[in-house]
């Protein structure tokens, strides 16, 4: 019975550590909008920039528009006017080892335009 009870706890403890490793490492993409841009930033679920990778910009049919280096300061700036964004767009990014995306709806850029 102790045999048991201390592989029960192991698995136990295994199974609480498992979720805050892979965490740690998670790619965290948010994208705002003002009238003229998109402004796309990236960082590690530990607070870390990413530092490097590439931005793709994807229309609401997930056609690629345009692929972006993200900045060493974690940004990329896509100007609306390059783009179709009336139905939405999608923005993913990459960093070779860990991506992620936000999706920018036709109502956020109405609402952050005042229009």
């Amino acid at each position: 019975m102790d045999g048991q009870l201390i592989r029960a706890a192991a698995v136990a403890a295994t199974l609480a550590i498992a979720p805050t490793g892979t965490m740690a490492h998670q790619l965290v993409v948010f994208a705002s909008v003002d009238c003229q841009v998109v402004t796309v930033e990236a960082k590690f679920s530990n607070g870390r920039v990413a530092q490097a990778g590439d931005v793709r910009v994807l229309d609401g049919e997930n056609t690629l528009l345009m692929t972006l280096e993200l900045g060493e300061d974690g940004t990329a700036v896509v100007p609306l006017d390059s783009v179709d964004h009336s139905g939405g767009l999608v923005i993913e990014v990459d960093t070779g080892g860990h991506d992620n995306y936000w999706i920018v709806t036709p109502d956020d850029i109405t609402r952050n335009c005042g229009s």
